[in-house]
């Protein structure tokens, strides 16, 4: 009783996202343990719970009276009475017994109020109103309803041939508001009449429905057809001119036309008119070829309709003939018509009996619905609870608990729709208003919310609670910071330089502004920055290969001791030589699309160096990188060209990274030492190298500069979990790329919880992810349904393994539609072996692993470590990323 007592308490005022409930589970179990040690249904579970709780009341209930009767609040809420009136072997009774949860059969019933009707009434009715009669029967009536009413809805039954239970899925409906005043002792009398009038009704109704199905379904043989639709056909037949031609002109009428074989005319009616002038011509070999067709010595007569009709009628014929089916069809339609608004008129009469004033005073409002989907010895929980004060429906499911409407709790608990359906149902007297309003404080008369309703202990139980939780949390963010240290320290040992960016703004960077220790004098500062604004269009129009080659122009005459000579072919650049210093050049470095417009961009700058020198051609390139970076950002490319896999700076542009972390990025790639292969390259590195070293510490926060960059890292590292996990899909190695677009979908949606610009397209990882489970489901269950065990067994390993831990990932967000729709195909396709004949094991294997599927905890569990990435160019991670793209762009899937 105390562990419930904090239970509750905790989920009134606790500051976790969900309570943990273990303490409280594992006295109920050790509590209701069985003697067969056999699991419970949820009804026995229930009964016993109630049971153990007014147990508990009573005994706290009898030590705080004080000479007065004492009252136990578990019999106040949830208990009420009834009175049973009935005759046994011609004997009558009456006996009044209490009752909490009301059961009710399901099955052969469409809706709440047949399946109370059943229940209230046991045996022959009619034995109780008369006097002479040796039947048995009885009948229930409220005498007292419980402010909270509980239905128990039995969808289990014992298939004997099976010799299993097995859930029944029939639809049941049931409403809003339930109105009880027909079902109590009070309006005993008035309720026997009108259901003997319903009875009477439902008699008449069937007569009716009888009559009518005559005239919809006419005929003696096998195929019926609604009669007015037979007479109309008699009346078509009876109106129908006979229109006579021969198999010769059918077939004429029927074959294609020819340039060769003019259309001829049938040789019985050549004969029949005689020759003509037109008709001298037929004795060409070509008309006579007509006249020795086989048709001409069929012995199908001359003359046969076009269409079924009368070959013999007189006018007067027909015109009787015509009346009669006019009038016959008339009075058919009146008769059905006038049999159709009788029995619309009957169901309506019925819908009505009890909806006079007298019948409609004790209405129970819907509070609660317990839903569970599966089968019988198998299946997973959860509860639809309305909230009062917002108006809304809410579902609690395990940890998560949602916004939900009527037409959801329709769908999941009438049942009929799938493999889920409601077991109970809580009403609510809906004029107790004391159920659902809001509590006050007696001295302030403020409304009590959260933890100012629960009593002292509790709230000083759930605050100290709330301590520890955040006691957990300061730990938590202490280990996550622990760790971020050792990453940090981790990205501080040396590595390749990444791709890096331009300027996210037009303007210039202020420390560029600066004058850098190169710099020669103050003149030359002032001439460069003239000699940038004059210079920026010029050579735009050039190509890469003769920048590269007046780059060339410009090399030293003489080598130094110490360099070398190397011809160097760029992709989208040109072919061309360059001298490096002995160990200083890097191959993969200068082939990465960065170096690429780094060494375009001086290349076009080159005017400018010539002219003002160093620093102006520094500017001048700089602003010739940032430029085209910027228009590659501001395109919309096709899906195969992702311009931020080929640019860092693109990615920091379009995702509004800092001014100053896009500059540092600039000046780092401007800075690289593999551009020292020419003496202009070499000065414009010195340059970039010289503004770095006059960056202040405060005015670049390191550890956000290598927050982005690291961004980018993982978005390239999702980039390959994608690109790898759709190679693998479409070569049908689907536990491959299952692992790969996992880990590609939970890194992208971390990316993108940061901006919709920081990953790839959601929709697309999350499709393919869907058929891989789906693909990996079929699979394991055809290798269940072959009866091997080696082969059963590596099916449920699939499942275990890999199905199984998938699916919080595809319950997590109840706006995926698609995906919930997905999770249920498996479990469907797994939950229909239930009814089928199997050899004992396979029974019993899919026994133990049948919880576990249709377990619809959200809780993620743990994976493996994430697959081995292979190490990729940038140029060939471009390339295998553009062709897969493009396949799918030829092959477009379902659902993208």
């Amino acid at each position: 009783m105390r562990e419930l007592r904090y239970l509750f308490a905790l989920l009134v005022g606790s500051k976790r996202k969900y309570v943990d409930p273990s303490r409280a589970v594992e006295i109920l179990k050790d509590a209701f343990k069985s003697n067969d040690s056999q699991q419970q249904d949820v009804s026995e579970f229930t009964h016993k719970l109630l049971d153990w709780l007014e147990d508990a009341f009573q005994i706290k209930a009898e030590e705080e009276r004080d000479g007065e009767k004492s009252k136990n609040p578990m019999v106040e809420l949830f208990y009420g009475r009834f009175l049973a009136v009935g005759v046994l072997e011609g004997k009558k009774f009456e006996n009044t017994e209490m009752f909490g949860q009301y059961p009710l059969q399901v099955n052969g019933f469409k809706d709440l109020h047949e399946c109370l009707e059943a229940a209230m009434i046991e045996g022959e009715i009619e034995s109780l109103h008369s006097e002479n009669s040796a039947k048995s029967g009885q009948e229930h009536w409220f005498t007292e309803l419980p402010p909270v009413l509980t239905f128990e809805l039995s969808r289990f039954e014992f298939n004997q041939a099976l010799g299993r239970p097995e859930k029944i899925h029939n639809k049941l409906e049931f409403p809003p508001i339930l109105y009880l005043d027909r079902y109590m002792h009070k309006n005993r009398e008035i309720t026997r009449i009108k259901r003997d009038e319903i009875k009477r009704l439902k008699e008449y109704l069937t007569v009716l429905q009888q009559r009518l199905e005559r005239y919809l379904s006419y005929g003696s043989g096998p195929k019926r057809f609604p009669l007015v639709d037979v007479l109309q056909y008699a009346l078509e037949f009876a109106s129908s001119k006979p229109v006579c031609t021969s198999p010769v002109d059918d077939l004429g009428a029927s074959a294609p036309a020819s340039s060769t074989l003019p259309a001829q005319t049938p040789p019985s009616t050549i004969e029949q008119q005689g020759p003509s002038s037109s008709d001298v011509p037929s004795t060409s070999p070509v008309q006579r070829s007509v006249i020795h067709k086989p048709f001409t010595q069929s012995r199908i007569p001359p003359d046969l309709p076009m269409h079924p009709a009368p070959r013999h009628i007189t006018e007067e014929e027909l015109s009787v003939l015509e009346g009669c089916l006019h009038r016959w069809r008339t009075e058919v339609e009146n008769d059905t018509r006038d049999l159709q608004e009788s029995i619309s008129r009957i169901h309506r009469t019925i819908e009505l009996m009890y909806s006079d004033k007298t019948m409609v005073q004790v209405p129970y409002r819907l509070h609660a619905v317990l839903v569970h989907e599966g089968q019988a010895n198998a299946g997973h929980y959860w509860a639809y609870i309305y909230d009062h004060h917002q108006n809304r429906w809410m579902k609690y499911n395990d940890i998560s608990v949602t916004k939900s409407t009527w037409e959801e709790l329709e769908r999941d608990s009438f049942g009929g729709y799938r493999n889920a359906s409601a077991y109970c149902l809580m009403y609510i007297n809906d004029k107790e208003q004391y159920l659902i309003q809001e509590e006050f404080n007696k001295e302030t008369g403020q409304i009590l919310v959260g933890m100012d309703t629960l009593p002292s202990d509790l709230r000083d139980y759930v605050k100290e609670d709330n301590k520890r939780f955040e006691k957990e949390l300061e730990e938590w963010d202490a280990e996550l910071a622990q760790k971020a240290q050792q990453e940090k320290l981790l990205s501080q040992i040396p590595r390749a330089p990444a791709p890096s960016p331009a300027p996210v703004q037009a303007g210039e960077p202020e420390y560029l502004e600066q004058p850098s220790r190169t710099d020669i004098s103050k003149h030359l500062k002032e001439d460069s920055v003239q000699a940038i604004n004059k210079a920026l269009a010029e050579q735009e129009d050039r190509g890469p290969e003769a920048i590269m080659d007046t780059t060339a122009d410009n090399a030293p005459a003489q080598e130094a001791p110490n360099q070398r000579v190397v011809e160097v072919a760029i992709p989208d650049v040109g072919t061309f030589v360059i001298e490096s210093e002995e160990g200083g050049y890097d191959d993969e470095v200068m082939l990465t699309p960065n170096m690429q417009g780094i060494i375009m961009a001086i290349g076009k700058a080159r005017n400018v160096y010539d002219r003002c020198g160093p620093e102006a051609g520094f500017f001048k390139a700089i602003k010739l990188e940032y430029t085209r970076l910027l228009k590659l950002a501001q395109e919309d490319p096709p899906p195969e060209c992702d311009y931020r896999l080929r640019h860092a700076i693109v990615y920091f542009i379009q995702n509004q990274a800092p001014k100053k972390i896009i500059e540092r990025t600039l000046l780092e790639q401007f800075g690289d030492h593999n551009l020292s292969f020419d003496e202009r390259c070499r000065n414009i590195m010195k340059v970039a190298q010289a503004k770095l070293e006059m960056i202040k510490p405060d005015e670049v926060n390191m550890e956000e500069y290598e927050r982005w960059h690291q961004d980018y890292r993982n978005f390239r590292e999702t980039t390959m979990f994608l690109m790898v996990g759709l190679e693998f899909f479409q070569k049908k190695s689907y536990m491959e790329a299952l692992l790969y677009l996992i880990y590609a979908y939970q890194n992208n949606k971390e990316l993108l919880s940061k901006g919709p610009y920081r990953g790839h397209d959601e929709e697309l990882i999350s499709h393919y992810r869907r058929e891989c489970l789906l693909k990996l489901n079929e699979h394991a269950a055809a290798l269940f349904e072959s009866g091997d065990d080696q082969e059963v067994n590596n099916g449920l390993i699939i499942m275990n393994e890999l199905i199984v831990p998938c699916l919080p990932l595809l319950l997590v967000d109840e706006m995926e539609e698609k995906d919930i729709v997905a999770v249920e195909d498996m479990r469907n396709r797994w939950c229909s072996y239930l009814g089928q004949e199997m050899e004992p094991n396979l029974q019993e294997k899919l026994t133990d692993f049948l919880p576990k599927l249709l377990d619809c905890s959200t809780e993620i569990k743990g994976f493996n470590d994430p697959p081995k990435l292979p190490s990729y160019s940038t140029h060939e991670l471009c390339e295998r990323y553009a062709r897969i793209m493009l396949s799918l762009s030829r092959t477009p899937a379902d659902g993208r």
